[in-house]
């Protein structure tokens, strides 16, 4: 499967999936204009990738500083995509990157582990510049 690289905007996500190192990277931050309409290839693509895994580990790192409520919808979609993978037998490694002085980010992350308990949730605090 071919790697995904969508560079970043002011208003959206470096998107960065290295289908064939099993790293998948999301940074910057998502709030486009049409959120369903920015992520809908991303989470076909990945769905995609997912699907034909066996046994794999794989890892994920999402490093978003700013996300709206309709980005949230599209990352939760895309997360449950990871955990049914682990449901089905894959490590999914999701690392979880935030502003140690951002709550809310953390949060949200914390609400996810609990949400997709297969997957392995790794909160990874980003010292303040």
């Amino acid at each position: 499967m071919e790697n995904l690289y969508i560079a970043p905007t002011p208003s959206s996500p470096e998107v960065d999936f290295m289908f064939d190192a099993h790293t998948l990277s999301m940074r910057g931050e998502s709030y486009p204009e049409n959120a369903a309409a920015f992520y809908s290839d991303i989470i076909s693509r990945l769905k995609g990738y997912l699907s034909v895994q066996t046994g794999t580990k794989i890892e994920v790192n999402i490093a978003l500083a700013y996300f709206n409520s309709s980005s949230t919808k599209m990352l939760f979609n895309l997360i449950e995509a990871l955990n049914n993978c682990a449901e089905a037998g894959n490590h999914v490694v999701l690392n979880w990157y935030h502003d140690e002085e951002d709550d809310t980010i953390l949060e949200f992350g914390l609400e996810l582990r609990e949400d997709f308990p297969a997957l392995e949730f790794v909160a990874q605090p980003v010292g303040a510049a």
